[in-house]
Parts: C-alpha cells; sequence; structure tokens
C-alpha cells in the first residue's frame, strides 16, 4: 500500500482479506501447526518453504501485524516481539558478538541503557557512548574496528533530546555499519527514521502504537537498504554459513531486503523464544488502525503543557521539541514537522524533594511507570525507570533527580493543566 497515506496504511495496511474472508485480523491462538508429512514440516526446519510450525518462532496473526508495521516505516520487513527491550536487544545481537562494539548515543531510556552497558557486556560487547550533540568529528572518533552498529532514539526517553538521524547515519554509514534507530515516541505518523538513512528501526509498541495500556510488545523492521556482502567481514552471521540451518547464508539465499528478518526470527527468536503473543499482537493492531488519529491529538495536548509549564515560578526547565526556545526545536521542525509526541520533562527548582512532593498532589495524572498513553501518566526517573544508574551517568543522559515527565493522554488540556497547576500550587 506503498501508494496511500499514513492514515489508511495504519487502518488497512498488512492485511488484504479475500473472498470471504474475515474481515479483522484472526487471532492463530494455536502453539504448533499441523502438516500432513515429514517432508512437508522438513521444508521449513531448512528454510526452503514458507509457512508456520511453532509460534515461538512465527505466528500468522503477528506476520500481518509486523508487515503492517514495516509498511508504515517504509521497511522491507518485519517482526514482533515480546517488549520492546527485546526488539533493541535483537536488533543489536542480530550482528555483534563477543568481541563487538557499538556505539550509541548516550541519552537513551534507561533500561537500554543498562541493557547495553551491562548485560551486553557481559556477553563481551563493548559500548562507547556519546553525546547526541557530538559533531561528525566526535562521532568518528568513537568508531573502532569492531564497530557493527551505531544505536539512538528519535526523541530519547525521558531527555527528550532530539537524534540528528542523518548525522548519526551519515557517520554510520562511513564506517560501513548501520543505524539502529528506536522511534517508540513520534512512531511512524510523526516520523519514519529509514527516510532520513536509518537501516534498522525499532519500537516498543507498548506505548503510542497499542495506545491503551493492554498489550506488552516490540517490533524490528529492516529498512533492506544496508549491504551486508558490501562488508561480509563485519557481519559473518548474515554472509557466512549457518551450520545450525545447514549452512544458509542469509544475506546470499534472502537477499538485502530479508537477510535481516529471517535470521533474527529463524535464529534468534529460535534460542530466545521471545515471541509477542497473537493475542497481544491482535491488540496491537487496534491500536495501529487508530494511531494516525491519537497522535496529533497527543502533540496537541503536549504542546500546551509545556507552554504552561515554562511560565511556572518553580520550574527550572521545560524539554520539549516542539516549543519554541528549546535546543531541539530546529531539529525537531526538521524531522518531525507534525510534531513529536504528548511527552514532556521539566526539572523542579527543588529537586528531589520538591519532586515527591509534586507528585503527591496530582489528582488526574496518574502515577506510573509507563508512558504513551491514552490515559495521562507522571514519574520522577531518578527514583523509578532511571534509577539504577548513577549520578554521573543521570547527568550524562540529561536527568537531573527533579526531573517529572509527563505523559499526557487524550483528556482534555484544561483539565490536565488545572491538575499540574494544583500540583506546582
Amino acid at each position: 500500500m506503498s501508494g496511500f497515506s499514513t492514515g489508511t496504511r495504519c487502518v488497512q495496511a498488512g492485511y488484504r482479506p479475500g473472498n470471504g474472508e474475515p474481515r479483522q485480523i484472526p487471532i492463530v491462538q494455536s502453539t504448533t501447526f499441523k502438516y500432513d508429512t515429514s517432508e512437508d514440516m522438513g521444508k521449513l526446519f531448512d528454510l526452503e518453504a514458507s509457512g508456520y510450525f511453532y509460534t515461538r518462532l512465527q505466528n500468522p496473526t503477528n506476520d500481518l501485524v509486523a508487515a503492517k508495521i514495516a509498511e508504515l516505516e517504509g521497511g522491507s520487513a518485519a517482526m514482533l516481539t515480546s517488549s520492546g527491550q527485546a526488539a533493541n536487544f535483537f536488533a543489536l545481537f542480530n550482528i555483534c558478538e563477543c568481541g563487538s562494539h557499538i556505539v550509541s548515543s548516550s541519552s537513551i531510556y534507561g533500561g537500554t541503557f543498562n541493557l547495553i552497558s551491562v548485560t551486553m557486556a557481559k556477553m563481551g560487547i563493548d559500548v562507547t557512548f556519546v553525546s547526541p550533540d557530538a559533531s561528525l568529528e566526535e562521532l568518528d572518533k568513537a568508531f573502532r574496528d569492531n564497530t557493527r552498529a551505531v544505536f539512538g532514539e528519535t526523541i530519547a526517553n525521558p531527555a527528550l533530546t532530539v537524534l540528528d538521524i542523518e548525522k548519526f547515519a551519515r557517520a554510520a554509514h562511513d564506517h560501513g555499519v548501520p543505524l539502529i534507530v528506536d522511534n517508540t515516541f513520534p512512531t511512524p505518523v510523526n516520523c519514519r527514521p529509514i527516510e532520513w538513512g536509518a537501516d534498522i528501526v525499532t519500537h516498543s509498541t507498548t506505548k503510542y502504537m497499542d495506545g491503551h495500556g493492554a498489550a506488552v510488545g516490540g517490533a524490528v523492521v529492516d529498512s533492506g537498504h544496508f549491504d551486508w556482502m558490501a562488508h561480509k567481514e563485519k557481519f559473518p552471521g548474515l554472509t557466512t554459513p549457518d551450520e545450525s540451518y545447514h549452512g544458509i547464508v542469509y544475506a546470499e539465499k534472502f537477499g538485502q531486503g530479508g537477510a535481516f528478518i529471517t535470521k533474527c526470527t529463524s535464529q534468534l527468536m529460535r534460542d530466545f523464544g521471545c515471541i509477542q503473543s497473537p493475542q497481544n499482537a491482535f491488540l496491537l493492531n487496534l491500536g495501529l488502525e487508530s494511531l494516525h488519529v491519537r497522535m496529533p491529538k497527543h502533540v496537541e495536548n503536549g504542546l500546551a503543557v509545556a507552554e504552561f509549564l515554562k511560565d511556572q515560578p518553580k520550574v527550572q526547565k521545560v524539554s520539549y521539541p516542539g516549543l519554541k526556545g528549546d535546543p531541539y526545536y530546529e531539529l525537531a521542525k526538521k524531522y518531525l514537522p507534525n510534531g513529536g509526541c504528548g511527552v514532556v520533562s521539566f526539572e523542579l527548582k527543588g529537586g528531589r524533594s520538591e519532586a515527591e512532593s509534586f507528585m503527591k498532589k496530582l489528582k488526574l495524572i496518574a502515577i506510573e511507570t509507563h508512558v504513551a498513553d491514552a490515559r495521562s501518566c507522571c514519574l520522577n526517573p531518578a527514583t523509578s525507570t532511571h534509577r539504577q544508574l548513577s549520578d554521573e551517568q543521570l547527568s550524562a543522559a540529561g536527568i537531573p533527580a527533579g526531573l517529572i515527565r509527563v505523559s499526557c493522554g487524550l483528556e482534555d488540556k484544561e483539565d490536565l493543566i488545572a491538575d499540574l497547576e494544583n500540583a506546582l500550587g
């Protein structure tokens, strides 16, 4: 459906039922699938035929929803995972191994920071964190001979820095590696990183894509643009025989547009089993059908709240890339011309103690370890999502102890502002 608008693709992409078939994507709630002969099933295990044999690897419901997300992002293929964390891990580990190195923006979600800097370090994968504002020269110095990927978030959670996708893509491609971008906050409604040079896009579908706090999930989308064979020595998992699948060379058998997701599915999903349930995929699709309608309202509420907060005497600083005067306002106009998201971060002058007092006074906006939902919610990252980071790491990530992250939902903006005003009183 490449010729249709984003809104139409939100509603109809990925699944076009035939005559007499269900209008809604069917939930294939089955762990396994029947075949007439062992030979028929054997072709699937050899990756010689398309089909399904066990939901831990693939499921028809999941594949239809993944196809919709691929079309929305302008990618060649996609897969669903059990969470956004799983999506980021799969995207990186699919091309990294013990001895590899990653260059990552330092301004990313705390859980992802920990995933890369702690958990993947235990696997022998090193990382160099760079400022999202780093110059090309500074980025260049971060690369090593064993660098295999560059990672960043379109809009960072919760610092709300905007990634200069073209700059990071240029640096990655100059060194023969792909750029992986987590596009959770803007969604493909407000930004399509592939159009700016990103090679792999990830999502926590738990957030705006689902939009109703109903189903945890993630997605990985391949642009199909990165030429793995042109950098054969860097990516042996894609360009040399996989003996666990009878010597298949993914980049040769499935081409530039299919190799990455095929390997990610047949190898990583097989071994780690981070599958999204078909029921969750069904709920995700319901959210996707209204994504293009909901995102403008989130943006409207986010901007209204940001404009209110910037004039409050107890507020030290407001971060919202759509707000005039924000350090990322110009980048936001470039990459997010229709607005970014409904998340606003602000720092209270009183620090941690003032943040705790503020949150106790909220009546409408709920305190939750969640974001990007139809219902507004709020948290203090230093004592919740980012509590595993040291003060130095918090500072490097742009997250002072008094920072509040508020996710503006779909309520009337006047009610949200009134609740914030009361909590600041």
